[in-house]
């Protein structure tokens, strides 16, 4: 695939400085890319070494001169370069088709251009959109509802009633809708409490490998459009996760918990349940937090502490050792100093 250059900057709305005619045929990364392919320079540091790329032509920021290069300035290097990175390699999709060697149950329908594949197991009364594919061995159990263009990758479960939005990807081993981590405790044995809720999946969410998002006891486990997870999160029952959040490899979420919108949590941060983490807060890697974090807050550590703070205490650690030896060393000579004015 080759286009123009004038052709990519339309695309992604940007103002083209060099050579309109320019064949592209691919996309690079900046040291590696050569005179027929196209890179992106959003970082200060990249920035800085423009002049040594070989790139055919360079997506930067508005405010970047680079006299003698093809550039296309936009006002966000990375995402443009994103779309652009698209247009030479967009996914690949299954022939539509549903194969005979799916499971499917009684009142199934389906839109337009589905693609299931052999191994698919569907229970009753399924209803999915347009453009889904479905690769070998998901599980979609009875009353799951599914949007338009979702992609679910293999051995994948949704299970019974739980609702998925349209553009929603679900990468390979997810489980959708098992059941929350719920007992009651009569002083000697736990009953299961029964999750009779669902999950509910909003439009154009990404969930990682591995997933877990468990139903709610009663109502729903929410997330919320546009949230991406990483490989090998949680959610607990009855979490509401917020508009374009993000959560990060291993991150576990107790139930209860409401997450605000554009949150990040970081790699195997923790949450105990029944707290509220609000809008644009970031919760740093490991971090166990055992209070509701504020709007905009950051935190870190386990027990959380606000960042700054964090970052002070991780300064002394490696100087504890000196530090007990000091103070062990000040205990004695005060311990002289009283034996002496005890003796006066």
């Amino acid at each position: 695939m080759e286009l123009s250059l004038d052709k990519i900057a339309e695309f992604v709305a940007g103002e083209l400085e060099g050579e309109a005619a320019k064949r592209i045929c691919d996309v690079a990364p900046f040291e590696h890319a050569t005179a027929d392919e196209i890179t992106f320079a959003g970082a200060p540091k990249f920035i800085k070494r423009i002049e040594e790329t070989s790139a055919g032509a360079i997506i930067v920021p508005l405010h970047v001169q680079a006299p003698g290069k093809n550039v296309i300035r936009v006002k966000n290097p990375h995402v443009s370069f994103t779309k652009v990175m698209g247009l030479f390699h967009p996914p690949d999709r299954p022939r539509p088709a549903v194969s005979a060697h799916a499971r499917i149950g009684d009142n199934f329908v389906h839109g337009v251009d589905a693609a299931i594949a052999p191994g698919v197991v569907i229970g009753k009364n399924v209803v999915i959109g347009d453009r889904v594919i479905l690769h070998p061995n998901v599980v979609l159990g009875d009353a799951v509802v599914l949007g338009d263009e979702v992609v679910i990758y293999p051995n994948v479960t949704v299970r019974e009633r739980c609702r998925i939005g349209s553009r929603v990807i679900i990468h390979a081993g997810s489980v959708i809708g098992s059941d929350g981590f719920g007992f009651a405790f009569d002083g000697d044995v736990y009953h299961k409490i029964p999750h009779i809720g669902i999950v509910q999946i909003d439009d154009d969410v990404e969930i990682g490998a591995g997933n877990t998002v468990d139903r709610a006891t009663f109502g729903k486990t929410w997330i919320k459009k546009g949230v991406k997870t990483d490989n090998l999160v949680h959610v607990g029952h009855n979490v509401v996760v917020g508009e374009n959040t993000l959560l990060v490899a291993q991150v576990g979420i107790s139930g209860s918990v409401t997450i605000g919108k554009h949150a990040i949590l970081a790699g195997q941060a923790g949450v105990a349940e029944h707290l509220s983490i609000g809008d644009h807060a970031i919760v740093g890697p490991q971090a166990g937090v055992g209070r509701s974090v504020a709007a905009g807050e950051i935190v870190s550590g386990a027990p959380e502490m606000p960042h700054q703070r964090w970052l002070r205490v991780q300064s002394i650690v490696p100087r504890l050792p000196e530090l007990k030896k000091h103070l062990a060393d000040l205990e004695r000579r005060l311990s002289r100093i009283e034996k002496g004015s005890a003796q006066e």
